[in-house]
């Protein structure tokens, strides 16, 4: 009996575990998508891949996970650049990508 409530256990921690990343990656998708759209550039392959995964401290000092994924872009259709946010739980955190075009001003 002890063993198959252990697995229970172990069972419903991976459930969450992989709930919770399943969240982040759909908020990073999101994020992503709205970053491209509000620079004017072009969301290559419309996923985002996860690159690292690690336990950090948040402002509440209570540990959770620090998610960091990746995703590419394009300005012209010929080009990839690539993209980096870092989610703390739900949270953006970091970001590296495509910002808004700036404003030509001609001053002649």
């Amino acid at each position: 009996m002890p063993t198959l409530l252990i697995l229970m256990i172990a069972v419903a921690i991976c459930f969450a575990f992989w709930s919770a990343s399943r969240a982040a990656a759909e908020r990073a998708t999101a994020l992503g998508r709205d970053a491209c759209a509000a620079a004017g550039v072009q969301w290559i392959d419309q996923t985002v891949h996860a690159t690292g995964l690690r336990v950090r401290r948040g402002e509440d000092g209570r540990l959770g996970f620090e998610r960091t994924y990746r995703f590419e872009y394009s300005q012209d259709g010929t080009d990839r650049h690539i993209a980096r946010l870092v989610l703390r739980g739900d949270r953006l955190v970091a970001f590296s990508g495509p910002t808004a075009a700036a404003t030509r001003i001609d001053l002649n």
